[in-house]
């Protein structure tokens, strides 16, 4: 306890990265660029901007996608999440404008207007090199684009989603090629070809690594099985998940997995579950809620049912912690990666304090192994339910404040749905805990 040294996360490095490739796709572009002529001029070239930025993020938006543990372990995975959605906007946004603003340039070469842009769009895919399949491309770029707004995500399935969703590598390998074939600062420059082809491969080669080659490694090694299903309360269900030398899958209390269990009807959906109990050598455990298709078949799992795992992920572990004094706090089913820190987070008497809010009483997933664990390292259990006539409790920085005089001086590790850990985020915030010592993961319910 007296060695914590949190690890700090490589977030900021990262986006200086970023940016810093961003820069130098720009300055390629003002390289090859002696000068502009004419209207058609400002405009191809406008094209040729929105089209190397576009390719650059396509790049990016992959790397999000392949599961690298520098990133999913350390700068966390819904963190990761966010960075992979805002990416895709701005790249089909980018893709969007370059095909545009290209057409319309040629156009006016042609001595057309903006009214012939669709005619000129259909004379450029049939003419030009790998057109085509960048056309194809394109139209993926759209269908993914509108599977993830807002309401319409909100109404897909999540296996209809999270499928589509596997479209974008279909589509970044379809409007490669037209880049380095029609592009014309990599027909002028070599070097900068040769940047690319480096880009995309090392993006592809761990795509490969992590998405396939490691998932299929760890699954022969560890070769887990279903044990058992318990009932924990209405609605919810933990799965106990036997295995050889599970230990070694390097899971730490607070991580997750994506889960495939090949039972009919399950083996084509995979669902992130965190683990709800420190991982032992020869089991694992998840618990969930009962809130989809998906996590409510789990209760139907028959002992013996092959299981494939990809993981584990999450940066939500004791390594980011800072200070002696931790409080956790859940919020529903956040309570699975709550519960594992609870236990397993070093401390003495008095150190650990766990806040678990729910809607009621029998709401509260896990109480009696929480309440045995509380009692056994003399830790701190709290719960926030609705009062009988459905009032929600008050967690606001006063309350908070009232109840632990000294959480200013407290690490906070919170899991639970987006509006709830926004609200306690502000409740923390206005007690006097500093940003940076708030950790939180997010998700969905």
């Amino acid at each position: 306890m007296r060695r914590i040294r949190p690890r700090r996360s490589p977030a900021v490095p990262l986006l200086l990265v970023v940016w810093a490739g961003a820069a130098a796709v720009l300055w390629l572009w003002w390289h090859n660029t002696p000068s502009i002529a004419d209207n058609a001029g400002r405009v191809l070239n406008a094209g040729r901007i929105t089209g190397l930025l576009a390719g650059y993020l396509m790049a990016l938006v992959v790397l999000q996608m392949a599961r690298v543990p520098a990133l999913e372990r350390r700068v966390g995975s819904d963190r990761v999440a966010r960075w992979h959605a805002m990416s895709g906007r701005y790249t089909l946004s980018l893709v969007l404008a370059h095909v545009f603003l290209i057409m319309w340039g040629y156009a006016l070469q042609a001595g057309k207007s903006l009214g012939d842009i669709v005619r000129q769009t259909v004379d450029s895919v049939n003419q030009l090199p790998d057109m085509g399949k960048a056309a194809i491309g394109t139209g993926l770029f759209v269908v993914i684009g509108l599977s993830s707004i807002g309401p319409v995500r909100r109404r897909l399935p999540y296996d209809t989603w999270y499928h589509v969703h596997l479209l974008t590598y279909a589509a970044v390998f379809l409007t490669f090629w037209h880049q380095i074939t029609t592009g014309n600062d990599f027909a002028v420059e070599p070097m900068a070809k040769t940047f690319w082809y480096v880009l995309y491969g090392v993006v592809t080669a761990l795509v490969l690594w992590y998405r396939v080659i490691v998932p299929v490694r760890l699954n022969l090694r560890h070769r887990m099985r279903v044990e058992a299903v318990i009932e924990e309360s209405p609605g919810i269900v933990s799965v106990l998940i036997s295995g050889r030398k599970l230990h070694r899958m390097g899971a730490e209390a607070g991580q997750f997995f994506r889960w495939r269990f090949l039972a009919p009807g399950m083996r084509f959906s995979s669902h992130p579950y965190s683990l709800s109990a420190a991982p032992r050598p020869g089991m694992l455990r998840i618990t969930v809620k009962a809130i989809g298709d998906h996590s409510a078949r789990l209760r139907e799992l028959e002992p013996g049912t092959r299981v494939w795992a990809e993981g584990p992920y999450g940066a939500l572990t004791a390594q980011r912690r800072s200070r002696g004094k931790v409080l956790l706090v859940a919020g529903g089913v956040g309570i699975t990666p709550m519960r594992a820190l609870f236990e397993t987070l070093p401390g003495a008497s008095g150190d650990i304090t766990l806040l678990y809010r729910a809607n009621t009483t029998q709401d509260l997933a896990l109480w009696d192994e929480l309440a045995a664990i509380a009692e056994e390292r003399g830790a701190r259990l709290m719960y926030a339910v609705n009062s009988p006539d459905g009032e929600r409790p008050d967690i606001s920085a006063e309350n908070l404040r009232r109840k632990m005089p000294d959480i200013d001086r407290h690490d906070v590790f919170m899991c639970g749905p987006p509006g709830f850990a926004q609200s306690v985020y502000e409740a923390l915030r206005g007690a006097g805990v500093p940003a940076r010592r708030i950790h939180h993961e997010s998700f969905e319910m």
